[in-house]
């Protein structure tokens, strides 16, 4: 019997997300997932909304997480659309130390561009300036609109402000950008969704083309039409579509882990030797299961 691969999701909002999602990623082999901070639909208006979702990511829902077998990881930053909020963005810049140093924020992120404004590139360039100060990671969200300009003017800001271009990982690339990324020696992500950005038959022939180095895939899944199980379903696709299994394992797992387990808190040894599910577990007195029964695992290693 064929060993079961593992998979790591990069990019996927699962604050947005339920417990269904949740058991169907274990299920399809998602071991850890990186849940970028980013905007909820609408304006937050006042930087208390951000002190608590920072907390909840950094708190319940990894705990959430635990409670289905998937390990959890989060980047915390200023997202590009609220850097457009001055007054607001400054309070929260101020928040941002007190949070990237928690065991499970992986980098700062995802921060970049979206209508490429002066204030979006002000505080894009000072979340750089700390990501160096805490020698972390960085996530870069490039812009929908005005893509490959806004793509490159993003590599030549991180480049300007001195950060090794292997510590930045450029994500919601399509085949316009992935060559020019990858010549800079960035890491290239790709967000696989079902209709818009790159779907995952487009990405079979991005890796056929551009091969496995420094490209990663991810689903981004979040509040709108997207799907959790997308790195899993596009690793499957490549597998079916004759591309090598080394090439699939490192766009859908190891590229990942090898990226951000930099910052020193993403190991293998996370899901490798896990802590046994015991859903019986509280966070602040709350239990996922609604009066269900819990789900208890002896203890074992998997």
């Amino acid at each position: 019997m064929e060993e079961k691969l593992h998979f790591i999701d990069p990019h996927i909002h699962m604050t947005s997300r339920t417990t269904d999602d949740y058991e169907a990623m274990a299920k399809a082999g998602i071991v850890a997932v990186i849940e970028p901070s980013f905007w909820m639909g609408q304006p937050r208006t006042q930087v208390g909304s951000f002190q608590d979702y920072f907390s909840s990511l950094v708190g319940w829902e990894a705990f959430r997480a635990s409670q289905f077998g998937i390990r959890h990881y989060c980047t915390i930053g200023l997202n590009s659309k609220e850097a457009n909020n001055e007054a607001l963005a400054e309070q929260v810049m101020e928040l941002l130390p007190l949070y990237l140093h928690k065991d499970n924020v992986v980098a700062v992120g995802e921060i970049g561009y979206d209508d490429q404004t002066p204030a979006e590139d002000k505080y894009f360039r000072e979340q750089l300036e700390l990501a160096k100060e805490f020698n972390m990671m960085v996530q870069v969200h490039t812009p929908h609109r005005d893509k490959k300009a806004g793509t490159i003017k993003s590599m030549e800001v991180c480049l300007e402000h001195g950060l090794d271009p292997s510590t930045v990982i450029i994500d919601h690339n399509n085949e316009e950008t992935v060559q020019e990324v990858l010549d800079r020696g960035f890491i290239a992500a790709f967000t696989i969704y079902p209709k818009t950005k790159m779907g995952n038959e487009r990405m079979v022939e991005v890796v056929r083309k551009f091969g496995s180095t420094n490209i990663i895939v991810d689903s981004s899944a979040d509040w709108g039409v997207s799907d959790p199980l997308a790195v899993p379903k596009t690793a499957n696709l490549m597998l079916q579509r004759g591309i090598n299994k080394e090439d699939v394992i490192k766009t859908c797992y190891q590229n990942a882990l090898n990226t951000f387990g930099r910052s020193g808190k993403m190991k293998e040894e996370h899901w490798l030797n896990p802590i046994s599910i015991d859903q019986r577990k509280l966070y602040n007195d709350n239990s996922v299961l609604r009066g269900q029964e819990p789900k208890v695992e002896d203890d074992k290693i998997v």
